[in-house]
């Protein structure tokens, strides 16, 4: 089981560098051709090939001017013979091209994976940010987790 934990946290984290190198085929390449998506970005949810969609992933990395930087952090994984989930709160900071200031922004991720033909890959995942409960609705896009993470 080691071994399978040691391999979906290489996929997950792999997403790091996928992020930070404006890599769309790499990091969709790490999605079955049936995956799920529940992205912060609109639509409420994308199916099979729109998960694929290396043309659509491209554009949204052209939207960056420089790097993007990319963070999981306390990455919890549990893993049965061909399923695993696992969850952790994820940092992206990048320079939107044209602004004139970057941003930094914490979200939540739940990834559920399978194994196919011995390779684990993500079936489902799932990304939010929390909104204020004050009547405002507005996006929590300002919280950092504790120092420890």
């Amino acid at each position: 089981m080691n071994s399978d934990i040691e391999q979906i946290r290489a996929l997950v984290t792999g997403v790091e560098a996928a992020m930070e190198a404006k890599d769309a085929e790499l990091l969709l390449s790490r999605y079955t051709a049936d995956a799920v998506t529940f992205d912060l970005a609109p639509p409420l949810r994308h199916v099979g090939p729109e998960v694929h969609d290396v043309e659509a992933k491209e554009k949204w990395f052209s939207t960056f001017d420089g790097p993007v930087y990319y963070k999981v952090t306390d990455l919890e994984i549990t893993a049965g013979e061909d399923v695993a989930f696992c969850h952790g709160l994820n940092r992206m900071a990048s320079t939107p091209d044209g602004a004139p200031e970057g941003f930094t922004l914490w979200f939540r991720m739940t990834t559920g994976l399978r194994k196919e033909n011995g390779t684990w890959m993500i079936s489902h995942e799932h990304t939010s940010t929390p909104f204020y409960m004050d009547g405002s609705f507005r996006a929590a896009t300002d919280l950092t987790p504790p120092a420890s993470t």
